[in-house]
This record gives structure tokens, C-alpha cells and sequence, in this order.
């Protein structure tokens, strides 16, 4: 069969047309983004790698090689460090230059490279205290769950874990004040876990999302320790206040308090800036506003006869 036949071809003065209606300024004024001097986008492709390359550094012998022995474990870990600490800096510094406001000549800026470095190197230092979290979340996952057989398991296999592997890496690079990046990792593991954390909420240790689809933690949450949600949680904000202007306010906490030990059973709404005082229960569908006292216990009103 001839393929010329298949398709209507299309001329070259429709490409034309498509091609100037894409270009003229009132389509392309609404997308258009142009870093600082030109410099180069974030990829999506590096940072992904650089996620999977983190993933075998923080858990060895899990992902990345599956042979790996400790007798050989420093050399394996050094070029891998080595590699994301390089990968990591060139990524921040796309970022910043996204971000960046000035016009410099050289691109990057020097003040954009200097920045991206030093924030790589601090990041790579807190590698070792992400490690610990998230060894001690995977044991909250496998404490917290009958179905799981071990803490190991968690790590392969439960949402809760990619999505908070994800945070705490975006968490730390959010407190670094590094732009854009933070959220392009977060959203990684939100479009595959459902799972939706802002990577500005500070999750304390030992933490669980059981189940986990539809989970929502808002950018100035503050999460303690041992704290366990189910799936369909959202703790969320309110109401958005506004500048003169009509522009949202950015950067004011707007988002719940969680004492620790706190559990919110599924579909739970908390909104505001509320605190949810330490081993409080939140049951299952219930809308909380208001701060609720250490130890209480929420739950929907039985209908009445």
C-alpha cells in the first residue's frame, strides 16, 4: 500500500500558517520563558537520573547494582557521589538562572554558578541525616502496616516510601532556597504515587502515609514525629489572602500544625492553621477548622434516630 495515500499530505504554506499563528505575540507572550541570558531549562531527564542515582547511594544493594558488597561499597559510592554532586550543580544552577531577575553578560552568571555549587555541597552533606529518615519512615511503614513482611519491602514496594524519598531530598533543596528544583522532584513522585507534597512542609521522623492515593500536605505544614495519614488526607489551607493588588500573598503559613503521634484516618480535611495537638485521632471523612487538643479524639456525629 502506498502510503502517499494514507494521509492527506499537508503543504508547506499550512505549516506556514501554523507557524506564524504559534509565534504571534498573543500566543506566545502566555508560555513563553526565557532564563536569564538564554541559559539552559532544567532537565527532566538529568534530574531524573539524578533521583535514581541518589536512590542507590541512600539505599545500596535495593537499586543501582544489585551485586554491590561493602568491601567495594567506597569506590562504588565515591564516583556515584561524585557524579551527583556535578549533575546536582548543574541542575541548580539552570535553576537559579530560571529564577534569575538580572541581566548578567556571561552565561550562566558567576553569581548563579557560585550559588549552584555551594548549594550542591551542602546538599551532598546532608545525605547522611536523609538517610536516617528514611530508614526510620520505612520502619514506621513496616511498624505501621500487618501487611507488610519487613522494612525492606517498604523500601521496594509502598508509595508512602518513593513519595517521601522524594521529599526529603526536595525538603532539603527547599531549604537551601533553591528555586523550581524542588518542585520539579516533587512532582515526580506525585504523578506516580498520587501522593501530593509541597516540598516546603517539614515532616517530622518516622512518618507513614499508609495507602496513600490522594494525600495532600500542603507548603507550610509542620508535621512532628510519628505522625500517620491514610489515604485521601488533605491538610490544606483555608483561604488565600490577597495584596492590594488582587495577587495571592505568598509565603505566609497557612497550612496545619501536627503535634507528634498524631493519625487522621482517610478522606480527613484539616484546613487553616490550625494545630492538631499531640496523639490526637482524626477520624475517617471529618472537617477540621479549628485546633484540636492533645489526645482527642475526632469523629463524624452518629446520625441520630
Amino acid at each position: 500500500m502506498n502510503s502517499n495515500h494514507d494521509a492527506k499530505a499537508v503543504t508547506m504554506p499550512e505549516l506556514d500558517s501554523v507557524v506564524e499563528r504559534l509565534c504571534h505575540p498573543l500566543s506566545l507572550d502566555a508560555v513563553w520563558h526565557r532564563p536569564a541570558q538564554g541559559a539552559a531549562m532544567p532537565s527532566l531527564d538529568e534530574l531524573g537520573e539524578i533521583m535514581e542515582r541518589l536512590r542507590a547511594a541512600i539505599f545500596p544493594g535495593y537499586f543501582g547494582s544489585a551485586r554491590i558488597r561493602r568491601e567495594s561499597m567506597r569506590y562504588h559510592l565515591s564516583a556515584n557521589l561524585d557524579s551527583i554532586y556535578r549533575k546536582l550543580g548543574e541542575q541548580i544552577v539552570r535553576g537559579l538562572c530560571f529564577s534569575c531577575e538580572g541581566r548578567h553578560e556571561a552565561v550562566p552568571c558567576a553569581e548563579c554558578e557560585n550559588e549552584g555549587a555551594t548549594a550542591a555541597l551542602a546538599f551532598m552533606d546532608r545525605l547522611p541525616e536523609i538517610r536516617r529518615l528514611l530508614a526510620g519512615d520505612a520502619q514506621a511503614a513496616y511498624e505501621g502496616d500487618p501487611a507488610a513482611s519487613s522494612p525492606g519491602e517498604t523500601i521496594f514496594c509502598y508509595p508512602s516510601m518513593h513519595a517521601m524519598f522524594h521529599h526529603r531530598i526536595a525538603h532539603e533543596l527547599y531549604k537551601l532556597m533553591v528555586p523550581v528544583i524542588p518542585r520539579i522532584i516533587s512532582e515526580m513522585a506525585h504523578s506516580r504515587t498520587g501522593i501530593d507534597i509541597h516540598p516546603g512542609a517539614a515532616i517530622g521522623e518516622d512518618f507513614f502515609i499508609d495507602h496513600g492515593t490522594g494525600v495532600v500536605i500542603g507548603e507550610t505544614c509542620i508535621l512532628g514525629r510519628s505522625c500517620r495519614l491514610y489515604q485521601g488526607v488533605t491538610l490544606g489551607a483555608l483561604s488565600f489572602p490577597k495584596n492590594p493588588d488582587g495577587t495571592l500573598t505568598k509565603g505566609i503559613a497557612r497550612h496545619p500544625v501536627l503535634g507528634d503521634n498524631v493519625t487522621v484516618y482517610a478522606g480527613a480535611t484539616i484546613l487553616g492553621r490550625v494545630t492538631i495537638g499531640s496523639g490526637a485521632v482524626i477520624g475517617g471523612n471529618v472537617w477540621i477548622t479549628e485546633d484540636v487538643p492533645a489526645g482527642a479524639k475526632i469523629a463524624q456525629e452518629k446520625p441520630r434516630d
